[in-house]
C-alpha cells in the first residue's frame, strides 16, 4: 500500500460510522472533500485597494500606501516598466523609502531568464504593495501584456495587494484616459480596466491635459472619469472612492462627466497627508 493510500484508508477508518453515512468508504479516495474546496466556499474576498496620484508619488504616499497594506514593514515593489527601469527612477524610489519602516524592493521588465529566476506571480504576490512608475503608458500597457505581467496584477489587486502610482502609474489602472506616449500630440489610450471609466493625470501641470479631456468626455470619445493635479490623489476600495488625498495645498482632484449635455468638472476636495 502506498503511504497516501494509507493515510487516507487511515482517515476513513478513524471517522468510523460517520464515514459510512457519507459513503466516503465507497469508492475512491478522490471522493474526499479536500481542505481547498472547504476553505474557498467560506473564504472572505480581499478587500481591492488602489492608491493614485496624479504625478509626484513621493515619500507621504508611499507611506500611505504602506498604512493601507495594514503591515507591520510592508514589502513595497517598485515596478518601473513605463519608464523602460531608468536607474534614475529607482534610486528615486529608494530615497522616497529611506524614511519609512518598508521593505522597498523593485522589478526590473527588461529581464532574461539567466538572471530572472522567479517568476513574476513569485515576486508580485508576495508583496504587500506595488508602485508602477511614470513614462510610457502605451509602451507599459503592450509590455505587461506580452509577459503576462497584466495577469498578475489582476490577482494582485483580487488579493488585497494595494496597487498604485502616479501619471502611468495611475492611468494604467483605468479602463482608458489621456497619455503623452504616441508622437506629436495627446491621445487616448486604453489600459487594465481594474477602475471604470478614464484618468488624466497632470491635470493642472501639462497645459493640453484639461481642455483635451474635457473635449473627449463631451464628445462621447471617452467615458467620465477622474482627474488628477500633480501632488493629489484618490484612494479606491474597488470602484469606490474612499478618499481624496493631497501632498500640496492647491492640489485637487476632480470628477469630470456630462450633466444636461453640458461637460461638468466637480471639485472632490482633498484632506492633507504627510
Amino acid at each position: 500500500m502506498h503511504r497516501r493510500d494509507f493515510l487516507v484508508t487511515s482517515a476513513i477508518g478513524s471517522m468510523g460510522v460517520g464515514a459510512s453515512r457519507l459513503g466516503l468508504t465507497d469508492g475512491p479516495p478522490a471522493t474526499l472533500p479536500s481542505m481547498a474546496e472547504h476553505t474557498d466556499k467560506h473564504a472572505v474576498a480581499a478587500t481591492r485597494k488602489i492608491l493614485i496620484a496624479g504625478g509626484n508619488y513621493n515619500t507621504a504616499f508611499i507611506r500611505y500606501m504602506a498604512e493601507l497594506t495594514g503591515k507591520k514593514r510592508p514589502r513595497i515593489c517598485y515596478l518601473p516598466t513605463a519608464s523602460a527601469d531608468a536607474p534614475g527612477g529607482v534610486i528615486n524610489f529608494y530615497r522616497a523609502c529611506a524614511p519609512l519602516d518598508v521593505h522597498p524592493t523593485h522589478q526590473d521588465s527588461f529581464i532574461e531568464s539567466l538572471s530572472q529566476k522567479q517568476g513574476w506571480d513569485d515576486v508580485f504576490l508576495s508583496m504587500d504593495g506595488i508602485v508602477v512608475s511614470g513614462g510610457n503608458t502605451l509602451n507599459q500597457q503592450a509590455i505587461w501584456k506580452a509577459q503576462g505581467i497584466d495577469v498578475v496584477l489582476k490577482e494582485a489587486w483580487d488579493r488585497g495587494i494595494v496597487l498604485g502610482g502616479a501619471s502611468a502609474g495611475s492611468l494604467c489602472w483605468f479602463e482608458e484616459g489621456t497619455t503623452d506616449s504616441r508622437p506629436k500630440s495627446l491621445s487616448i489610450v486604453k489600459a487594465l480596466g481594474f477602475i471604470k471609466g478614464s484618468h488624466s493625470p497632470h491635470y493642472d501641470a501639462e497645459a493640453g491635459r484639461r481642455p483635451l479631456y474635457q473635449t473627449l468626455i463631451g464628445s462621447g470619445e471617452m467615458k467620465p472619469g477622474y482627474a488628477c493635479d500633480n501632488d493629489a490623489g484618490i484612494y479606491f476600495e474597488d470602484n469606490a472612492v474612499k478618499r481624496v488625498v493631497s501632498v500640496r495645498s492647491g492640489a485637487k482632484v476632480y470628477y469630470v462627466s456630462i450633466e444636461a449635455g453640458k461637460v461638468v468638472e466637480k471639485v472632490l476636495e482633498p484632506e492633507m497627508i504627510s
